[in-house]
């Protein structure tokens, strides 16, 4: 069997059809959705016209030196997706300016909620593949074909959550995904899903 069988592609390659949000700053080069932070409003967000419940979402992405985005996912298309929805850290885990972030804060980690493994990112400016699969409450992210997280949202947050702020967005059962813009270059391409 394929293991691309059920997958559908989120990106053209061409433009940002099916997308809406910042599409100042995100820009489609040679294939690829390029962050440009110079396109006015810092990055921002970039949103699925579409909402997804339970799926699995693969793509690819590539750092920049000190490179912050993120993914959300059960996002509204207003409002702060990490707390509103919830997000999977994007991140140059090698940037001495993040040397003291919270276990939380580091790529792949649901924000403020469950901690990634680190160790699994490719150097800054190769490639990284990932894959997110989200069942009920249920996160797993593999990083390069290692897991970094496997857990569950509702269990690692019902004695409160590990930033100890209000997330209402993990009552979410669906929402939009998107890319959360911190102003710095991001590439990413190939992203395709299953619901």
């Amino acid at each position: 069997m394929n293991a691309e069988q059920g997958f559908h592609s989120l990106f053209n390659g061409k433009n940002l059809d099916g997308w809406v949000g910042n599409k100042q700053s995100y820009k489609v080069e040679n294939g690829v959705i390029v962050v440009d932070p110079k396109g006015g409003g810092s990055g921002g967000n970039l949103m699925t016209e579409q909402e997804y419940g339970d799926f699995t979402l693969r793509f690819e992405f590539q750092l920049t030196p000190g490179a912050n985005n993120g993914l959300g996912i059960h996002a509204p298309l207003e409002g702060d997706a990490a707390y509103l929805g919830k997000e999977i850290q994007i991140l140059d885990n090698t940037a001495e300016k993040y040397a003291n972030l919270k276990n939380y804060q580091y790529h792949g980690s649901v924000y403020g909620i469950i901690p990634a493994q680190r160790g699994y990112l490719n150097p800054v400016g190769e490639w990284n593949k990932e894959e997110v699969i989200v069942s009920g409450s249920k996160i797993k992210v593999i990083l390069n074909g290692t897991a970094i997280v496997d857990g569950d949202m509702k269990e690692a947050s019902k004695k409160g959550t590990m930033d100890g702020y209000d997330h209402p967005g993990l009552k979410r059962t669906s929402g939009h995904i998107g890319f959360l813009g911190h102003g710095d270059v991001v590439r990413f391409r190939n992203i395709r899903i299953k619901s």
